[in-house]
């Protein structure tokens, strides 16, 4: 039977190598800083390029396709997931990243059908490393297998989280008491990497047996929740049970034994879904 989404995909994966050259170029030349929600909530010129970049060319190919896009939200548009062949975009994951020429830059491109992601691909684009997934088909870097860890004993782990932008002192206090009590288990380290879909990515390639975070978007992680899923991982919401992607929260792991340890770990609080009404 053909697969009838494999013509998308190759586009995204062509456009995210496009979009990669874009950015690779950017950080060679001034970038300009602006700011969203936040002083510390970052957005440049490039990832509006990009997104525009990305979106126009799949409207030239896919027409009738939606699209969720970070800095089209952010500008005011729907965050809607419906059954429609929808493009979840995050121009550049990482901003603050690229601003700092810290080396963790991604383009993050997900494809959902009747709210089931169909295949993930993520750039790291100073790497030049393509991750990609297709539901049921596996998931691979540069065309080569990925396979979650088969570590299941907690205490000889590393996990990745990040601490976001929310710089709520309820919200940073419960992060932190988080952060202690994985540290305390004991594990052997807590890694950041600035990007929620080169974390996920992380965990696919079995280098992170877990990743947690409780602030991200659909857009960091449409793409990177694929890609651990067909890489052998599970996962999980940060209270337990079946993750929701427009939650913001989420733990992505190599085995249930290891996310179920991260449950127990971590001090969770709420904030608006992605698909909550906001006012610009």
């Amino acid at each position: 039977m053909a697969d009838i989404w494999q013509s998308a995909m190759d586009h995204a994966v062509a456009i995210a190598r496009k979009a990669g050259e874009v950015v690779r170029e950017a950080l060679r030349d001034d970038r300009k800083v602006m700011t969203k929600s936040s002083s510390v909530d970052l957005v440049t010129q490039t990832d509006q390029r990009v997104e525009q970049l990305i979106i126009q060319s799949v409207k030239e190919k896919f027409p009738t396709h939606k699209f969720i896009g970070e800095e089209s939200v952010a500008a005011g548009e729907a965050c809607d997931l419906t059954d429609s062949p929808t493009w979840i975009i995050d121009p550049i994951d990482g901003t603050t990243n690229f601003v700092h020429s810290f080396p963790f830059v991604a383009v993050s491109i997900g494809f959902s059908v009747n709210n089931q992601t169909e295949f993930g691909v993520v750039y790291s684009c100073l790497e030049d490393k393509m991750f990609t997934a297709r539901r049921g088909k596996g998931a691979f870097c540069n065309g080569e297998p990925l396979q979650v860890s088969d570590q299941e004993d907690i205490k000889q782990s590393i996990i990745a989280t990040e601490f976001g932008s929310n710089r709520d002192p309820e919200a940073v206090d419960k992060i932190f008491s988080s952060l202690r009590n994985i540290l305390c288990i004991p594990v052997h380290g807590v890694r950041s990497a600035g990007t929620a879909a080169i974390n996920m990515c992380l965990v696919a390639s079995g280098c992170v047996e877990a990743y947690y975070e409780i602030g991200i978007h659909v857009w960091d992680v449409a793409a990177g929740s694929l890609i651990v899923s067909e890489a052998g991982g599970v996962l999980m919401d940060v209270e337990g049970g079946e993750v929701d992607l427009m939650s913001r929260r989420i733990v992505a792991a190599n085995s249930r034994t290891i996310a179920e340890r991260i449950v127990k770990e971590i001090e969770s609080f709420s904030l608006p879904r992605d698909d909550a009404p906001t006012k610009h």
